[in-house]
């Protein structure tokens, strides 16, 4: 029996993403493409007495384009974020959720904070005007399983429905568990993502003096800088991306269009520290050589990695080294590029949203560049890094997510041919 008898691919159908550069996949790729930041001055609470005031916004997002008013007041931001990009996804996928296959449909969309902006709002609330005026959906609304469970709701999708937290590898864990569902059987089709709406001044500070965030509040478009000597930490962003995933079975049914194959994927432990990475990358490298071994590739049949790149000092030198030790010499052949460049983080989002940006590298045949790239650093050496958008066929893209604690996740995306 073949590996692909054994374990089938899932196909990708369906896109929906609320990203800073925009409230649909298509700005979200435009701005890809053309190297644009979306970060700026932050505007969701006021960040004057901060020593971090940027961030990677949802600018103009209005809940009332996808859900009615009353279902809005019981969703933290994250929520909202999750259920739009699952309704842009089932658009434009073109599937029908019904009673013939609502039990055949799986969600797993996935955060790293959930609702912690309005757990501290109500916090607040039960400081400054005492316990009976805290809201009674104040644990249904920041909790985080919520995300799923909204999309299941306002969906009525009744097939499993998953919540997975591991931290910034939430995204990348959601595509693994999604392909799982599919392999086994327990899922003809799954609504698979990501979101997070943590911007507070409470994490922004919390991050800021743990010295993780870029302090360039005066140049945001330049403050993320994967890979380059001047890096000096993440920007902070919000945002929700899904997906609709099928069995190749289910798909041809409905004659569905396919954007890339989802064909692999596992996730390792580094067992170092509670938030720095493993500076000899041994976990990270062993997801990377597990997830191309269960995608039936060797490293030179890879194209592109989606790097989980950050713009920390000593994360960007752990992920090179993992992908050198991963590679081999097949390591200068791989073209690498980090999208935060232009999105900042999205935390528990971010692998969802490098998930994306992978399809779409796959599907058009273009690889997002790393912007603000203008001194590389030696210590990052790995393949070529583009500092514009690289027109090349992309049949193998490879999704890196990696969270504190030592959580590791990589997934691999590949180009379809039925």
């Amino acid at each position: 029996m073949t590996r692909s008898e054994r374990w089938p691919v899932a196909l990708v159908t369906g896109l929906g993403a609320l990203t800073p550069l925009g409230l649909t996949v298509h700005e979200f790729w435009q701005g890809m493409v053309a190297g644009r930041s979306g970060i700026g001055p932050i505007t969701l609470f006021d960040a004057s007495d901060l020593p971090v005031r940027i961030a990677g916004e949802v600018r103009g997002f209005d809940p009332a384009d996808y859900m009615d008013a009353k279902a809005a007041r019981r969703m933290g931001r994250f929520s909202q974020f999750a259920v739009a990009a699952a309704r842009q996804a089932v658009a434009d996928a073109g599937l029908t959720i019904d009673d013939h296959n609502r039990t055949e449909i799986g969600v797993v969309m996935n955060t790293g904070g959930g609702g912690i902006g309005e757990l501290v709002a109500e916090e607040l609330v039960r400081t400054q005007k005492g316990p009976r005026r805290v809201s009674p959906l104040t644990v249904p609304i920041f909790a985080p399983n919520m995300l799923s469970c909204q999309v299941s709701i306002n969906l009525g999708i009744r097939g499993p429905v998953f919540t997975g937290l591991a931290a910034c590898a939430s995204g990348v864990h959601a595509f693994l568990q999604a392909l799982r569902l599919i392999q086994h059987g327990e899922a003809e089709a799954v609504i698979v993502g990501a979101a997070e709406g943590a911007l507070t001044p409470l994490s922004v500070a919390g991050f800021a003096n743990a010295r993780a965030l870029s302090f360039r509040n005066d140049d945001p478009a330049g403050a993320c800088r994967p890979f380059d000597r001047a890096r000096d930490g993440f920007v902070m962003s919000e945002g929700g991306v899904a997906m609709v995933v099928e069995s190749v079975a289910h798909a041809r049914r409905r004659g569905a269009r396919v954007y890339a194959a989802l064909a692999g994927g596992a996730a390792t432990g580094d067992a170092y520290h509670i938030t720095d990475p493993a500076p000899d990358g041994a976990g990270a490298a062993l997801a990377m050589q597990r997830a191309m071994a269960d995608a039936g590739l060797s490293p030179t049949e890879v194209d592109y990695i989606c790097a989980h790149a950050t713009g920390t000092p000593v994360g960007d030198v752990a992920e090179a080294v993992a992908i050198r030790r991963a590679f081999g010499p097949a390591a200068a052949g791989v073209v690498v590029s980090a999208p935060k460049s232009m999105i900042g983080h999205l935390m528990g989002a971010a692998g969802a949203a490098a998930g994306l940006a992978a399809v779409l590298a796959v599907h058009h045949g273009i690889i997002p560049p790393t912007i603000n790239l203008t001194d590389p650093d030696p210590e990052c050496a790995v393949g070529h890094q583009p500092t514009a958008a690289l027109p090349r066929p992309v049949r193998a893209a490879l999704v890196n997510g990696f969270g504190f604690g030592g959580q590791n996740g990589t997934v691999v995306f590949t180009a379809y041919a039925p």
